[in-house]
């Protein structure tokens, strides 16, 4: 998962249009990697730093493990956030893994 603050506009486009060639945008700074393997993502990893200023801007690189990416949970506008190839688990109330139910 790549987030972003990013306080120019200029910048924040060719951030965005780097991230969108390779990721999945699920908010409008966040983007999501899921099948990016090591070397691409280092390879992106190097674009997009090459276009965004330290002194203003911050980039957040969120590395989720297979199982733990799988059990993100989408709620709101738009939901859910998903490719023609990712799998989906629709439920009613959400439950943590001991079963305990979750509001």
């Amino acid at each position: 998962m790549i987030a972003f603050d990013i306080s120019s506009d200029r910048r924040r486009a060719k951030v965005v249009k780097a991230l969108k060639a390779l990721t999945r945008r699920v908010q409008k700074s966040v983007f999501e990697a899921t099948a990016l393997e090591d070397a691409p993502l280092l390879r992106l990893r190097s674009e997009i730093e090459g276009l965004f200023d330290p002194a203003t801007d911050r980039l957040r690189y969120y590395r989720l493990c297979r199982a733990c990416a799988g059990r993100i949970v989408n709620s709101g506008a738009n939901t859910p956030v998903l490719d023609s190839t990712d799998e989906a688990v629709v439920v009613g109330d959400a439950a943590d893994d001991s079963g305990k139910r979750l509001r």
